[in-house]
């Protein structure tokens, strides 16, 4: 078990301060390769698959199928293969995958795409298989040479070991003769007792270089006679633009030229300020289109009405009409459009000459990246080279293709290479926002226990529009998940999805995902529905919990560790949420304080997972914390609001961030366990809003329906 609370990390620039040589601590913390421009790797040494590469040197490179955005996953998917091919773990580097589906796709997914917190449950037996079978070559290829029984020697840090006869060879030295055999079709794995690196709480690979300020994002590259452009979008969805007025922009110093292309107006400079200035300097006339009219209040009015159609149902159980009658227990619940605001602006440089296209990016999707330029340019895909780095935030954002659609629209018209970078105000103002959710419940009590349940979930379906054969019949796993498999032990039970576009957005992943929503409507309702009970929240939920054991554990202790029923101060309250999100079992207990105006002051978080076997568990409670972090921002203030077509958030002034006086004490408790990897960078997240909620609601007895928090509600300033 591992206990683990939040650690401030540095808060000054990292090109300004580590340059001057700040000393970083070798052992394993070494191991990372920085590829600079170019990330297309080369086959050199021993390559038995497309994951691995072994030089005469002994060296194990991983040739890194998901990308890195802060989640260590670069780490925990190089602590899966050193573990089966007992490399020596100090001779472990790795490198971006170039485009490829068919070599480096994710088994969720059928395509190269890192998300929905799947890295480690994607890849745990695929790279297990690809270690393990390397292994066996390596051993095979020792024992031959030595004349000896392959069963008679074993490895260990890089090394085939025949005991017997106390001889020992390096995995370098076998390269050559290792270059011919073929790895068994089913390679025996390790037990997990065997295990040597998984489980523990190993540096990440990624630190010295992010530390020194040496690692290379998306938005570090700089190609020779680079030059860089911002840009103004049609504020409008679906806007054209009318007139551009560059004569002021000409005069800025550093300017280069203005690219007008149907939806958006480009500048480019010889340097981000030039960029900047002239693209404030234009003069833009737009025609909005036809969501010149649409508002916030329109799209809730939308998603209301459409949840009294028919929808698709998911699930259902028992007779759900009949065991509800007619005295359920109603609510309803909406929650609004997100951003995803990452830390690292929106950013694609490309240079588009010579019949070739090559780009450098930091994205979540890197095969379709190099699809959606090949489209633009009209280029064979052997000629779009895609250097992808890492990613300084994804959160889903970097799931979509868009930044590097309109980086080669804007690079066809530059005679060199165009670094192109997003304003705040255009990543927040035209994102692709986390759907606005309604949700309608009926329930029926019984004994303590729910005995009938409805939830109609209604929204946009984004799995429709990001992976159409996965949308099947009108199903949208996303949309019901963590709902149609809620774990509480319910007899009579439906779930289903109506689907209403909303009209004026895009609509797209955000992290957490379908859980991150259906989390917080379904634990608020069962915290509605346990004080209806006159039930302990606590109590009531694992009542329910016999056929979740692992769920029941994390809450028993979730329960213990944070104190509760122990007695508060007025105005302060606990609330509890649980989830079996991401193949992770989740309880969490927020603390809170309501002051007298309405504001909400965080006091305490204490997290408890079973995640399954947790590959390094110190980045398990790491991600627990930031997504806990994320998704609390989310419930306190996050909304995206629209008016007359327009965005009206642009910056972090009006879509503000919890600071880090606002951050609570987060422990987080990692249970021991043999089940396979569950799915952590986007738990904590989800688990945020309901124990959040709840939370208020036992500080005072005021129950919040709708998000961000409404401190105005709170106040008695107004009704909820």
């Amino acid at each position: 078990m591992t206990v683990a609370t939040a650690a401030a990390g540095p808060a000054f620039s990292r090109r300004t301060l580590l340059q001057v040589g700040v000393a970083v601590g070798g052992g394993l913390m070494v191991g990372f390769v920085a590829r600079g421009e170019a990330a297309q790797p080369a086959v050199t040494g021993f390559a038995p698959n497309a994951f691995i590469r072994i030089d005469p040197a002994g060296q194990v490179k991983l040739v890194m199928p998901q990308v890195e955005m802060g989640q260590g996953t670069y780490t925990s998917l190089s602590m899966i293969l050193a573990e089966e091919l007992d490399a020596d773990w100090h001779k472990v580097v790795f490198e971006h995958a170039p485009p490829s589906d068919a070599l480096y796709g994710n088994p969720a997914f059928g395509l190269q795409a890192t998300g929905n917190s799947n890295s480690v449950r994607a890849f745990w037996t695929p790279l297990r298989k690809a270690g393990a079978g390397t292994r066996a070559i390596l051993v095979q290829a020792a024992a031959s040479g030595w004349g000896v029984d392959p069963a008679s020697c074993r490895t260990e840090a890089g090394e085939v070991i025949h005991d017997a006869s106390g001889r020992r060879i390096g995995y370098g030295a076998l390269v050559g003769r290792a270059a011919g055999l073929k790895p068994p079709a089913d390679p025996p794995l390790k037990d997990l007792a065997n295990f040597r690196l998984i489980g523990k709480s190993l540096r990440r690979l990624d630190t010295p270089e992010k530390v020194n300020g040496t690692a290379k994002y998306g938005i570090d590259v700089m190609p020779p006679g680079v030059k860089f452009a911002t840009f103004a979008h049609a504020p409008v969805l679906g806007g054209k633009v009318v007139r551009v007025d560059d004569s002021r922009a000409k005069l800025v110093p550093g300017f280069r030229q203005v690219v007008v292309l149907e939806d958006l107006v480009a500048v480019v400079g010889d340097h981000m300020w030039a960029a900047l200035q002239g693209l404030a300097a234009l003069d833009i006339d737009w025609a909005d289109g036809a969501n010149a009219g649409v508002d916030t209040a329109q799209v809730r009015e939308l998603l209301v009405k459409a949840s009294s159609r028919p929808g698709v149902v998911a699930k259902t159980v028992g007779d759900v009409a009949k065991a509800l009658g007619d005295d359920a227990i109603e609510a309803a619940y909406d929650v609004p459009f997100l951003a995803h605001a990452p830390m690292e602006p929106m950013n694609c440089t490309v240079h588009v000459a010579g019949g070739r296209c090559e780009i450098w990016v930091g994205i979540q999707v890197v095969s379709r990246a190099q699809a959606v330029a090949a489209k633009v340019t009209g280029l064979p895909l052997d000629q779009v080279i895609v250097n992808n780095h890492l990613i300084g935030g994804g959160f889903g954002r970097r799931l979509e293709v868009d930044q590097v659609e309109k980086a080669v629209r804007i690079a066809q018209h530059v005679d060199s290479p165009v670094k192109v970078v997003w304003s705040r105000e255009e990543d927040i103002q035209h994102d692709v926002y986390r759907p606005a959710w309604h949700d309608r419940f009926s329930a029926k009590l019984d004994g303590g226990k729910i005995s009938a349940w409805r939830h109609v979930i209604t929204g946009s379906s984004v799995l429709a529009r990001w992976l159409p054969p996965a949308f099947v019949d009108g199903k949208d796993f996303d949309a019901v998940d963590s709902a149609a498999d809620m774990p509480y032990d319910i007899p009579n039970f439906e779930v289903s999805h109506v689907r209403e576009e909303p009209p004026g957005v895009v609509t797209g992943f955000w992290r957490g995902v379908g859980p991150a929503h259906n989390v917080f409507v379904i634990e608020s309702f069962i915290d509605e529905l346990a004080h209806k009970a006159g039930m302990d929240p606590v109590q009531f939920r694992l009542g329910m919990l016999d056929k979740a054991p692992r769920l029941k554990t994390a809450l028993q202790y979730a329960a213990e560790k944070s104190g509760w029923g122990t007695p508060l101060p007025a105005r302060c309250g606990r609330g509890v949420s649980v989830q079996p999100s991401f193949a992770s079992w989740i309880a969490n207990v927020t603390e809170v304080e309501v002051d007298e105006s309405g504001g909400v002051h965080l006091r305490r978080v204490t997290c408890v997972v079973d995640t399954g076997i947790a590959v390094n568990p110190n980045t398990v409670a790491a991600q627990l914390q930031g997504g806990l972090i994320f998704g609390l921002t989310a419930a306190l203030f996050g909304e995206i609001t629209i008016d007359k077509g327009r965005v009206q958030q642009s910056n972090f002034h009006d879509y503000r961030m919890l600071r880090m006086n606002e951050t609570p004490p987060i422990d987080v408790y990692v249970l021991q366990s043999g089940e396979a990897p569950g799915g952590i960078g986007e738990a904590g997240t989800t688990a945020a809003a309901p124990a959040l909620a709840n939370a208020i609601f036992a500080a005072t007895g005021k129950r919040l329906r709708r998000l961000p928090v409404d401190r105005d509600v709170l106040a008695g300033r107004k009704e909820a």
